[in-house]
């Protein structure tokens, strides 16, 4: 099967690319740049539009098994697909964890039987998620996981910490960690500070991300092993995410698109949508991850999808779990928050959202190189839009961001040389 993609703006991080150009795909992969049709092939007019390596994404709950009311995996990687991913790795975050190779080969099979973006397995650090016993790292590996994270669950053990960064090593795989000492963060459903003591909410302070946060990163250096920090979003963190890079260690973080874009004011409508993981926090931090990303020292913007069924959202601010339903969103909110205004351009931030997330998971993807795999998203980077929930593929709808005007977004996402979305005008 080919398929030409014509007269787009072609942008390749991988390759330093930008420019109007061709591009054909034959039999699943990437054959040609800059060809001409031979009159066979299905045409796809990109006038107007950039072209991409296809989205990847290393922070996605698809809930499945045991949280089917929040996500399934099927309905997961259909939102994935209209939010321009092509790609995702999921997280742990099920019922039971994913700490078994049976667990692993479930996951990839209810993937391969939804048929939408290809989805790839992060396995659990330790046993059940709990912390206390590393999980069999090796069996997991061989079962096909591509990395280890206890997800949300932030390890507060140091010493399994240590010990996994080492035994990783063995297997050529990262440890994704969210940083959170859980003894300063408990019981806090905001960010704390001047917002938090107006509202008399408890509070999860930024010195909870900080502690941890420096705590990885001299283990990393200790360990010499292979750490991402899944989900940072202080000012401090950040600032010693940069001393790091700049001392000669190798470490990568990542923000969520949502802690660039609104802050913990957000909170005084007291709806627990806007109850989030890292929380919303004010715009001194916000603006630390906004110059974070301009300047290198945030390597991945993830979409932190973290779908709650809205029954569990419409409780009490205090009772309701944390988290969003995000992947339709992201990208979009990269166009209007960070392009837009100048922050980034287009080639760095989808940098961020293609060949780096695949270089830290070691896949051969993001990329628009001829003969890589041709997953590709086409945006419009011009339209103007109107966040609706209740138009999402994703099982719960739940977003801070209903309402919010957006700019630009996929119109088609192709995965393996077909075209697996394709946006309908709405």
């Amino acid at each position: 099967m080919r398929l030409l993609i014509q007269n787009g703006r072609v942008i390749c991080p991988d390759q330093g690319l930008d420019r109007v150009m061709s591009v054909l795909v034959e039999d699943g992969r990437i054959a040609a740049l800059d060809a001409e049709g031979r009159g066979d092939e299905q045409v796809i007019d990109a006038t107007g539009k950039v072209v991409a390596p296809g989205l990847i994404d290393i922070h996605t709950q698809l809930r499945e098994p045991g949280c089917e009311e929040d996500e399934t995996i099927a309905s997961g990687t259909a939102a994935a697909l209209a939010g321009g991913y092509t790609t995702i790795a999921c997280l742990p975050e099920t019922d039971p964890p994913i700490d078994t190779a049976a667990s692993v080969e479930f996951v990839r099979q209810k993937a391969a039987r939804a048929a939408n973006c290809n989805v790839f397995v992060i396995a659990c650090v330790s046993k059940n998620k709990e912390g206390k016993e590393l999980a069999e790292l090796g069996t997991l590996s061989e079962a096909g996981a591509i990395a280890f994270s206890d997800g949300m669950a932030s390890i507060q053990s140091s010493e399994l910490l240590r010990r996994a960064l080492e035994y990783s090593l063995m297997f050529g795989k990262p440890i994704l960690h969210h940083p959170e000492s859980i003894e300063l963060s408990r019981g806090g459903v905001m960010h704390e500070g001047k917002t938090s003591l107006v509202l008399g909410l408890a509070g999860m302070p930024a010195e909870a991300e900080d502690v941890m946060t420096s705590r990885d990163i001299r283990l990393t250096e200790a360990t010499h092993g292979r750490l991402h920090l899944l989900n940072i979003s202080s000012a401090v963190s950040i600032e010693l995410v940069r001393r790091t890079k700049l001392r000669g260690i190798h470490l990568t973080a990542g923000v969520c698109a949502i802690n660039f874009t609104l802050t913990d004011e957000e909170l005084r409508s007291f709806d627990a949508d806007f109850k989030l993981n890292p929380p919303l926090r004010s715009r001194e931090h916000v603006e630390a991850c906004i110059a974070g990303l301009k300047f290198g020292t945030i390597d991945i913007i993830s979409a932190g999808h973290a779908p709650r069924a809205s029954e569990k959202k419409m409780q009490e601010l205090d009772l309701a779990p944390f988290g969003m339903s995000s992947l339709e969103t992201t990208l979009p909110l990269v166009i209007t928050k960070l392009i837009e205004p100048g922050h980034l351009d287009w080639i760095s931030a989808l940098a961020k959202l293609t060949v780096n997330p695949a270089k830290l998971l070691g896949l051969n993807k993001g990329t628009l190189r001829v003969g890589a795999d041709a997953d590709l998203t086409i945006i419009d980077p011009a339209t103007r839009w109107t966040v609706d929930p209740s138009k999402f593929k994703s099982k719960s709808c739940n977003t801070p961001l209903a309402g919010y005007a957006m700019i630009g977004r996929a119109t088609q996402t192709i995965v393996g040389g077909e075209v697996k979305y394709e946006r309908i005008a709405d």
